[in-house]
């Protein structure tokens, strides 16, 4: 089972959370951009773009933020993370 936990801040505090489960014989990475998609639609959000910086802390620490600089549309919080909490 894949779970990715993503949460929305603002003022450093949580505003909105979601688990999104992924059952499956995708690879991490189509399982990765799936549950995000999932995240942004349930959020009505538009999906982020993943900057180095974003790819660099994802790789290393399996979590990441997206600020401003990653939506193409003002966004009225911080910033949305993602983090994965479960992995087969």
């Amino acid at each position: 089972m894949f779970r990715l936990w993503a949460r929305i801040f603002q003022d450093n505090r949580i505003q909105k959370d979601l688990v999104v489960c992924r059952p499956g014989t995708e690879n991490r990475t189509r399982k990765i951009f799936d549950a995000l998609q999932e995240v942004c639609l349930s959020f009505d959000l538009p999906e982020p773009i993943w900057l180095d910086g974003n790819i660099r802390d994802f790789k290393r620490h399996s979590h990441t933020r997206f600020g401003q600089d990653s939506f193409l549309e003002t966004i009225d919080f911080d910033y949305l993370e993602i983090r994965i909490i479960e992995e087969d």
